[in-house]
């Protein structure tokens, strides 16, 4: 391979063949690195806010066997071959002082430890496994008369563990061993930024659809369709230091409005201006501070008219005013989905603001509807979604938006059926829930709304900086699937995204099922502890009759669950659940200190418990408890009918919330869990212990 260095970025360049090869510094401890195959790269910087110029220690030399690149903590070696290796820095030796910090990085070998290595099994280079299998760590494979697939693979190791990722509904939380789908699906929310054990974060910087598999013998991610490689690896002493670092390349969340972190009120659905006052009046008369309430789907006549039926919905206006003197915030549903008897489907299509399909029928999505969904990569799209929900929603005093189904999401799954103004869905449609959630955050900002929320049902890199609220999806009311969304809601936080939530009680219940009560008691008191608090669902079974039969149009038509406000489960439940509010309003500035710190340094508001305690390895294996910011430590219960709870305490004293019992850790310790009460306990001598929790 040769290579050059470009002097004012210390990039190093690389060529073989028709290969060319960029790594370069790029913001704190990191190290960008591109190829591609064409002969110029396309620019796109994708995930990439803004670029801070490298700090601390940037350097970049040709050797004689080698050449190397390095950025603070962080150096990449690449053999004349062409294999790249990452090293991490580590502690100087004692007693090295000046002497050892005066010679350049790259001769400080014994001060870096490996972290990283492309997996190659073919002839050439410093390869010591059989090179008989002739394969290659950046492996570009040609489409016919398109781009490329690409295969990009690394060695695997033993002793690393996998975090991150976005949201899975499964219970892993360390994905060593997992194989990921990199694609949008409702309840799956691929955002691919690993976090690694060893000291680490890898950024797969490609909007496409893809693959990423984190085996024991080899790590491989795969991208059906790309005109080039494109990865950040992130270094940092800690955990926290990695986030900080991975978020000021690519956004984090805005100061979080106070007004916001108290209870969500949603159900499928209200269907008039009448019954969502009347719940808010309820809620008004028992004293219960209510900051949200919802108007879910099908308030609109037809799919894409974004606006409210005027027949169920007659003053939206005056609804607003009341809501906000009672100091509710309300909240619309968007789909982004147009049927083809909207108002403004023709005009959409004429000017190119749909998602086309590759072949067959136009038809994106066939639920209550022929319906086709807007183009959110199209800027101009973008700006008409706004345009039209800001003169039906915005105008008349509607507070946040609710944008549902921002995979978005098909009526199948086929994703290299369809085509964005971008490029093929397979090229770049896992970042349609970013633009999508831009065209709301930009709209309200411009007009001038200072304490932009939105909720949304997907995301990808960087979907934090758009003031996105992301929830879990459409998932089923049971133990299993609430064990999912802890481990989901930890692994999305170490993704990038701190502000995230579930529907309490799972989206499909029974409510006449025996033990539903006890599943939303123990969900509840879980999201009570959680970045937001918010009761939403399809509460069955479905036997209230439509308010206007024979017809398709218009909201009357449409479904709705059973009740599902805080009184709606008996007056045992009840009391526990408005339990579980006074607890959350009683600790609000602890929570503006964790949402303050989500947003100056990237951490997520509900994390890992070796995101606080790093040094401690015990911590590294835990996966029924966690941290809610600093100083909160929550043991969910997450198994019908248990009573107990084990407990891992780290070093200091801990205080639990409710009896104020003491552990000393570190120590494992089995706590008393009557279905009243949730594990947790205060840090002594940290913020949650000082009267703000």
């Amino acid at each position: 391979m040769f290579f050059t260095i470009e002097d004012d970025s210390m990039a190093l360049i690389g060529k073989n063949e028709n290969e060319t090869l960029r790594i370069e510094p790029w913001g704190q401890d990191a190290l960008r690195v591109r190829a591609t195959l064409y002969p110029r790269f396309t620019g796109n910087d994708w995930a990439l806010s803004w670029v801070k110029p490298g700090t601390g220690d940037v350097s970049a030399r040709i050797l004689p066997e080698k050449a190397v690149v390095c950025n603070g903590k962080i150096r990449a070696e690449v053999t004349n071959f062409g294999k790249i290796c990452f090293y991490l820095r580590g502690e100087l030796p004692e007693g090295a002082g000046e002497e050892e910090s005066a010679n350049p990085p790259q001769q400080r070998a014994e001060t870096w430890e490996p972290i990283l290595s492309e997996y190659y099994r073919t002839f050439g280079g410093d390869n010591p496994h059989t090179p008989s299998m002739k394969l290659v760590a950046r492996e570009f494979v040609p489409i016919h008369a398109g781009d490329y697939r690409l295969n990009m693979r690394f060695e695997s190791r033993d002793d690393e563990k996998i975090f991150g990722m976005g949201q899975y509904q499964q219970e892993y939380l360390d994905l060593k061993g997992c194989v990921l789908e990199l694609a949008q699906r409702n309840t799956q929310i691929s955002i691919p930024f690993a976090l690694s054990s060893l000291g680490y974060g890898f950024l797969w910087n490609n909007a496409g659809v893809g693959r990423a598999s984190f085996g024991k013998n080899f790590t491989e991610w795969h991208s059906e369709s790309t005109e080039e490689l494109d990865y950040l690896v992130i270094a940092g002493d800690t955990p926290k230091d990695i986030m900080r670092n991975y978020t000021e390349l690519v956004g984090r969340a805005p100061v979080i409005p106070e007004n916001v972190l108290g209870l969500w009120q949603s159900k499928l659905r209200y269907r008039t201006q009448d019954e969502l006052l009347e719940v808010a009046r309820e809620y008004h008369r028992r004293g219960i501070p209510l900051d949200v309430i919802v108007v879910d789907f099908f308030h609109w006549v037809r799919q894409g008219d974004w606006a409210f039926d005027p027949e169920y919905w007659p003053d939206p206006q005056a609804m607003a005013e009341e809501l906000h003197g009672m100091g509710t915030r309300l909240m619309v549903s968007i789909w982004p989905t147009v049927d083809r008897q909207s108002v403004h489907f023709e005009e959409m299509r004429e000017r190119g603001l749909l998602i086309r399909t590759e072949r067959g029928s136009r038809q994106n999505f066939d639920f209550l509807g022929d319906t086709v969904i807007y183009d959110a990569t199209n800027p101009e799209a973008r700006k008409y979604i706004w345009e039209k929900c800001k003169e039906s929603y915005y105008d008349s005093g509607v507070d946040m938006f609710w944008l549902d189904e921002a995979e978005p999401e098909f009526a199948a799954y086929t994703f290299d059926h369809f085509r964005y103004y971008e490029g093929p869905d397979v090229k770049v449609g896992n970042a349609y829930p970013m633009f999508h959630a831009k065209a709301f955050y930009d709209g309200q900002i411009a007009a001038g709304q200072k304490d932009v929320v939105n909720l949304l049902r997907s995301a990808w890199v960087g979907s934090q900086k758009y003031a996105a609220v992301v929830w879990s999806g459409d998932i089923y009311g049971n133990f299993a699937a609430l064990r999912d969304q802890l481990a989901a809601g930890l692994n999305i936080g170490l993704a990038g995204i701190p502000w995230w939530t579930t529907d309490t009680g799972g989206f499909f219940a029974d409510v006449t099922d025996p033990g539903y009560r006890e599943l939303l008691v123990r969900w509840f008191e879980f999201s009570a502890f959680s970045p937001i608090l918010r009761l939403h669902g399809d509460r069955g079974p479905h036997d209230i009759p439509p308010l206007a039969e024979n017809t398709m149009v218009g909201g009357g038509f449409c479904s709705t669950g059973r009740p599902n406000e805080l009184w709606s489960y008996g007056e045992d439940v009840y009391e526990i659940l408005k339990k579980y509010v006074d607890i959350r309003l009683a600790m609000k500035d602890y929570l503006l200190s964790v949402m303050e710190e989500a947003h100056e340094n990237g951490s997520p508001v509900i994390r890992t418990m070796f995101y606080e305690f790093p040094e401690d390895p015990v911590c590294w294996n835990l996966t029924e408890q966690y941290m809610l910011g600093p100083s909160c430590l929550v043991a969910p219960v997450l198994y019908e009918g248990q009573r107990k709870k084990q407990v891992y305490f780290p070093k200091g004293e801990w205080e639990s919330i409710h009896d104020h019992t003491i552990f000393c850790g570190p120590q494992m310790a089995v706590v008393e869990a009557p279905l009243d009460i949730i594990p947790v306990f205060r840090l002594a001598g940290s913020a949650a212990d000082k009267g703000q929790s």
